[in-house]
């Protein structure tokens, strides 16, 4: 039987017999499981009137609201899913989460060490213990809980991915790209870390391996605007200019519309001679102004220069 046909079935039963509570649980959990977070609310809702010392009908109601992105409502629920069993881990990971989301860095730091101390296999607090700590910008503190991740699951690649950051932050770039690497040796297709990589290089002043890492990077992400944006700058200062027109033009293709990105588009055609295009992409970030960084009014002169030249 598949989901949704279970789903019919219980709700066959919970109409038949509303005060079937067995039922109108399996059915609460199914709808959540399956997406339908508004139809599982109003179950539980239900039900936490009838069973108000259910603990888990309140880690449920947060799980819910969670999804929803009602975090007061899910930091309410889990907080009496807890205050119901204390020992429910569950709800205290999950409570760490919503803490994180709401920015209440300190209250989630304490979830996640409790959950440590009980559990100091658990790879996935310290992970959530550092990311914590990488928002409050203690990076020292970041990276220690990072590497912890790593030293029990060395595939998280997400811990390395921010150990890079935190290394690139920190002006150890060696380190960072080491860290990059490792991202993608796990994860061959993520295209941030070939795009922090290019970035490093580009700092380095290697600028050779900054445009294959870009190109990379665009590889993996054809909708990536600002790896072309560098990309396509980086080619203009090697004057590959025909290069960087194909850049940009497979930024047009496969990027959402932007003033920005058509002035950009603008730039790279002005710097290989090609005041038709120049001037058809001033036009085209004019009229996405909404979007366009740059006065609307210097697009417009640059324009009428360019208009004057053809």
């Amino acid at each position: 039987m598949s989901k949704l046909d279970k789903i019919e079935e219980l709700q066959r039963l919970v109409k038949q017999d509303p005060s079937n509570s067995e039922a109108r649980r399996k059915l609460a959990v199914l709808l959540m499981d399956c997406g339908f977070n508004e139809e599982a609310l109003q179950h539980l809702l239900y039900l936490a009137k009838l069973f108000s010392f259910d603990e888990d009908i309140f880690y449920n109601l947060g799980i819910v609201y969670e999804k929803m992105k009602n975090f007061i409502k899910a930091k309410e629920a889990y907080i009496k899913a807890i205050e119901l069993e204390p020992g429910s881990l569950d709800a205290i990971y999950n409570l760490g989460l919503v803490y994180t989301e709401l920015r209440e860095y300190d209250n989630a730091i304490k979830c996640f060490t409790q959950i440590i101390e009980e559990d100091p296999e658990d790879s996935n607090s310290y992970f959530n213990l550092g990311l914590v700590y990488f928002k409050k910008k203690d990076f020292l503190n970041a990276i220690e809980n990072f590497q912890k991740t790593v030293d029990l699951n060395n595939e998280d690649i997400y811990a390395y991915f921010y150990i890079g950051n935190i290394f690139k932050e920190l002006g150890d770039l060696d380190s960072a790209k080491e860290n990059f690497e490792r991202v993608i040796e796990l994860s061959p297709k993520y295209s941030w870390a070939y795009y922090n990589i290019a970035v490093i290089y580009y700092e380095q002043k290697d600028i050779i391996n900054a445009v294959e890492y870009l190109k990379k990077t665009i590889e993996m992400n054809p909708a990536d605007s600002e790896a072309y944006r560098i990309l396509s700058k980086l080619l203009l200062k090697q004057e590959e200019y025909t290069e960087a027109c194909d850049a940009i033009q497979n930024a047009l293709s496969n990027c959402p519309e932007s003033g920005d990105l058509y002035y950009l588009a603008a730039q790279v055609f002005k710097k290989a001679n090609d005041n038709k295009n120049c001037a058809a992409y001033l036009s085209e970030a004019i009229r996405n102004y909404q979007t366009l960084s740059v006065p609307v009014q210097v697009a417009k002169n640059e324009l009428a220069q360019v208009r004057e030249k053809l």
